[in-house]
């Protein structure tokens, strides 16, 4: 049998899961870890969107010329 809690969780989920985390319980070194966290998934994520945008900018230029 199939259990949903043993599926992988869409990010929206994921993201909406995150901003519902009761951060009293969390110290101040695991607040700060946890910063430490985000702001290196938001450099991941920044880069990657700015890779996608300047691959899409190629093909758009490329499909151009044609």
């Amino acid at each position: 049998m199939f259990d949903e809690a043993d599926a992988p969780k869409r990010k929206s989920d994921l993201l909406a899961e995150l901003g519902r985390e009761d951060l009293d319980r969390l110290s101040i070194a695991e607040l700060d870890a946890r910063i430490v966290a985000l702001q290196a998934e938001l450099t991941r994520s920044q880069a990657k969107r700015e890779g996608a945008a300047a691959f899409k900018s190629a093909a758009d230029a490329l499909f151009r010329k044609g």
